[in-house]
């Protein structure tokens, strides 16, 4: 978290404790689908991406294990297992690597599309032939671990860049700090829960809106969230909302064993 964030939210933290009518009000979640403010980043600095599509590019997902891919529950539904396959190893969106069926999808029994809390989706992959092609499995975080507010996180995908020179065919990332649970809090008027995290910078331009949904957010090799939703795309003082992957580690070697 920039030191200005800080400085401007902790006053208005203070003052409106204990009293909601000063509070900005609560915002409606928006699914997150862009990288804003980010750079041209290729499939072998961050193998484990990957891209959920049908006849086109959905959404993000990592790879967490052989045929495991984390990703948003809003992302998936009933039919995707039938519908949807995951691309593996390529930095387009649209080429390359593989396309991989997916087998099974394992959305978390307390997702709640309202206010987008539990946004988690484990997909189990058929089988498919790994050789020659690029990929790793991100680490995952013990039950209800942490990062230190402020810690730099790198976001990626292949969401809207909101830029007529800037593609989004070509996998993008951009880094941004960790912002203070709390802080965000009082930012999105009381909607941050503990399955939630929030990253972004306070003045806006990079990162509000963050990434593709289901994509991605890690820091020194671990999956720390999970693309979900903000408010606006890359305004000041909205951090993009991440699912906590730490928060639901238990859930996640439940049904994939890992």
């Amino acid at each position: 978290m920039t030191l200005a964030w800080t400085t401007l939210l902790l006053p208005i933290l203070l003052a409106t404790t204990g009293c909601r009518a000063m509070q900005p009000p609560v915002l409606q979640p928006q699914l997150d689908g862009r990288i804003v403010g980010g750079v041209e980043a290729s499939i072998e600095e961050y193998p484990y991406q990957i891209s959920l599509q049908r006849t086109y590019h959905m959404c993000g997902g990592s790879l967490i294990g052989e045929g495991v891919v984390l990703t948003a529950a809003h992302c998936v539904d009933s039919s995707t297992a039938f519908s949807a396959k995951v691309r593996i190893g390529s930095t387009r969106k649209e080429s390359g690597g593989v396309l991989v069926p997916i087998k099974r999808v394992h959305r978390h029994p307390k997702y709640n599309p309202q206010i987008i809390d539990y946004d988690f989706a484990v997909l189990e992959l058929q089988s498919y032939n790994a050789t020659n092609v690029t990929q790793a499995f991100v680490q995952l975080p013990e039950q209800n671990d942490d990062i230190a507010d402020g810690t730099l996180v790198t976001i990626s995908g292949w969401g809207n860049t909101q830029s007529a020179v800037e593609s989004d065919v070509v996998l993008r990332a951009v880094i941004v700090p960790k912002v203070n649970q709390t802080l965000c809090d009082v930012a999105y008027g009381g909607g941050i829960t503990e399955r939630m995290l929030c990253a972004g910078l306070s003045e806006g331009g990079k990162d509000a809106c963050q990434g593709d949904s289901g994509g991605p957010l890690v820091a020194d090799g671990t999956l720390w969230g999970v693309v979900s939703w903000g408010y606006g795309c890359a305004r000041p003082e909205y951090p993009g909302v991440y699912s906590r992957v730490a928060s639901v580690r238990e859930w996640i070697a439940s049904v994939s064993g890992i």
